[in-house]
């Protein structure tokens, strides 16, 4: 096999250089003068995280395909600590990336069956809250562009920058309970009613209905001249304020009208 390095990372305080090779080893160098320190040897296929830890220039995390998930002490060469990301039923799961908290207690981990490990000192009890499955509704509806090419959310015909913070739903795009919706940056302080979304309904592509979260505000309604959301209301004056002066730098920059054309309104 021709020796291939997958990944790279310096330490905290950049002495020593550490390689991921597709054999499996991970290699420590000494950064000024290139000697090869030590060989660690543990994964059983090809990693692709070197997290080093954010203030012990001593303490390197590596993680792989393998499901092993290593703490290394690289100034003595030596394994500090083990993880192996076994799941029940479908064997381990590969490793993809990994990072520490700012204190260098805790670390956490993406794995390739979506799951999100948490490792650290102490209990987990302020982790179980948690649900098991959080996705957020907009994520896979669908964009298209307007006639001056801008994305679009299709439903809703708003920017999705512009959209108010979505909601927190399971894999089967079910709503979760309104506690959970405040764990969203900007749902933190909203009222109960603003915290139950609209539902709808969608045809499957093997032609089954079920009911999904599709947000607090549509085109529809404002057709029929429901009462729009608080927050919808902001965002669209908001964005009427931005396209104004945006408007306004426009015709200040150029020497003559364009046409009577504005920047387009995508509230």
């Amino acid at each position: 096999m021709k020796p291939k390095v997958t990944m790279i990372a310096w330490n905290q305080n950049d002495n020593y250089v550490v390689t991921a090779v597709n054999n499996h080893l991970l290699k420590v160098w000494n950064s000024c003068t290139g000697q090869l320190l030590h060989d660690l040897v543990g994964h059983a296929d090809e990693v692709f995280v070197l997290e080093t830890h954010p203030f012990d220039s001593r303490i390197m995390l590596s993680a792989g395909h393998d499901g092993n998930i290593f703490i290394w002490d690289i100034t003595k060469g030596t394994k500090t600590k083990h993880y192996f990301n076994m799941i029940e039923g479908q064997g381990h799961g590969a490793v993809f990336d990994c990072k520490f908290s700012p204190d260098g207690q805790h670390f956490a981990c993406t794995d390739s069956h979506g799951h999100l490990l948490i490792f650290g000192f102490g209990c987990s009890r302020p982790y179980e809250k948690i649900p098991d499955q959080m996705f957020f509704h907009t994520d896979y509806r669908p964009l298209i562009r307007d006639s001056n090419n801008y994305v679009l959310d299709e439903q809703t015909q708003q920017a999705p920058h512009l959209m108010p913070p979505p909601f927190l739903v399971d894999v089967d795009g079910n709503p979760h309970p309104t506690k959970y919706q405040r764990l969203v940056p900007g749902r933190e302080s909203c009222a109960d009613e603003h915290l139950i979304p609209q539902l709808g309904y969608v045809a499957t592509s093997d032609g089954e209905v079920v009911e999904q979260v599709i947000g607090q505000q549509t085109v529809d309604q404002d057709e029929q001249g429901l009462e729009p959301s608080i927050l919808d209301g902001m965002i669209r004056q908001l964005q009427l304020q931005q396209d104004q002066r945006t408007g306004a730098d426009q015709e200040s920059a150029l020497s003559g009208p364009q046409n009577g054309e504005e920047t387009p309104r995508r509230g």
